[in-house]
């Protein structure tokens, strides 16, 4: 059986969650990702990746409009729909404040912008069914919860050699405070550069997965304790986390992060890394006994748990060990495979 797997924007990171449920499937299912792309390329880590990706080149309306017809290729063919939600879309648009609001609202132009997201949302109880990545998004729009998952067989931190990783980064003693992923605002990149600058010599920041055209790159690697590296392919992530001593996912408490769990989480529990985060959405929950969690946007409580890491390596240790387990035990995709194949089976099962 053939599965597509339709995302809102192959040029953005937003691919990664098409991946990761392209992945799971590919198991069972012909899969492929599929969707318009309103930037050069398809998103650089899943370009060369597992599973094919299929786009097309898009732009603002009215000359997106041409697209639709493939996109509303269900209308013509019943195929059972499943609507993956992982992100609170609204959410993005509202921390800009009435007037931001209202000036988003009128630009209708852009596929992706607020008064078509909108649309989609009240759309949402058409799909057949619904999975959801966060406990706020099953809150709101009901479904199956479907956490981030990662294949912690191919992900076994013994496969992988930590000194070649600490060599590409060019570190030599010191010990290295890790954040990968696509760095925003929200994300509390800001928070961790002044965190880990206040802990002092011998304690490297590595940002892994910054696009050096994004708005902060340059502000983020001028501090000589920064080493900054390009976006990666996801399939080498391990190799990169590996060199890790503590990694760090400092999300801050806005509309943007309220239903959002940070994948980043994931990659870090299956290469039992130890974790330091803050208490938003679902991050307590995830990391209960086997991460460090404090206050969002509190600096030096951001420092003080990174500092009692790196001071205490074999707690530390301890501490990546247990999270992998979790990470096996619940967000594995042996796990997350459980819950997706039933509910394909019982849509295809019940025929058009």
């Amino acid at each position: 059986m053939k599965v597509s797997v339709l995302a809102a924007d192959l040029s953005d990171n937003a691919t990664g969650r098409a991946d990761l449920l392209a992945r799971l499937l590919s198991a069972r299912y012909d899969v492929e990702v599929v969707g318009p792309r309103f930037g050069a390329d398809v998103w650089m880590p899943a370009r060369e990746g597992a599973i094919p990706q299929r786009s097309v080149r898009a732009g603002r309306y009215p000359g997106f409009a041409r697209h639709i017809p493939a996109l509303l290729a269900r209308a013509r063919r019943r195929r059972p729909l499943v609507l993956d939600i992982d992100d609170w879309e609204i959410g993005f648009f509202s921390r800009s404040g009435p007037w931001g609001r209202i000036g988003r609202a009128l630009n209708v132009a852009n596929p992706n912008g607020l008064p078509w997201t909108w649309l989609a949302e009240k759309l949402v109880s058409r799909a057949d069914a619904i999975t959801v990545a966060s406990r706020f998004l099953e809150r709101r729009f009901g479904g199956t919860l479907l956490p981030h998952a990662r294949d912690t067989e191919a992900w076994d931190p013994g496969r992988y050699d930590r000194a070649a990783t600490r060599r590409r980064l060019g570190v030599d003693g010191e010990k290295v405070v890790m954040f990968l992923g696509t760095p925003r605002g929200h994300k509390g990149v800001d928070d961790l550069v002044e965190a880990v600058g206040s802990l002092g010599p011998g304690v490297i920041l590595a940002l892994v997965g910054v696009d050096a055209a994004r708005s902060g790159a340059q502000r983020w690697s001028a501090p000589a304790y920064v080493r900054v590296t390009g976006e990666i392919p996801f399939d080498d992530v391990p190799r990169y986390l590996i060199g890790a001593d503590v990694v760090v996912v400092p999300q801050r408490d806005t509309m943007d992060t309220v239903g959002q769990v940070p994948a980043k989480l994931f990659d870090a529990m299956a290469l039992a890394r130890p974790i330091v985060s803050t208490s938003v959405s679902m991050i307590p929950e995830i990391l209960e006994g086997c991460g460090v969690v404090v206050e969002p946007g509190n600096v030096s409580a951001l420092a003080g748990a990174i500092k009692r890491l790196l001071d205490n390596p074999v707690d530390a240790a301890d501490l990546g060990r247990r999270a992998r387990e979790r990470c096996e035990s619940r967000y594995s995709f042996r796990v997350a495979r459980a819950t997706l194949f039933p509910l394909i089976e019982k849509l295809t099962n019940q025929g058009p």
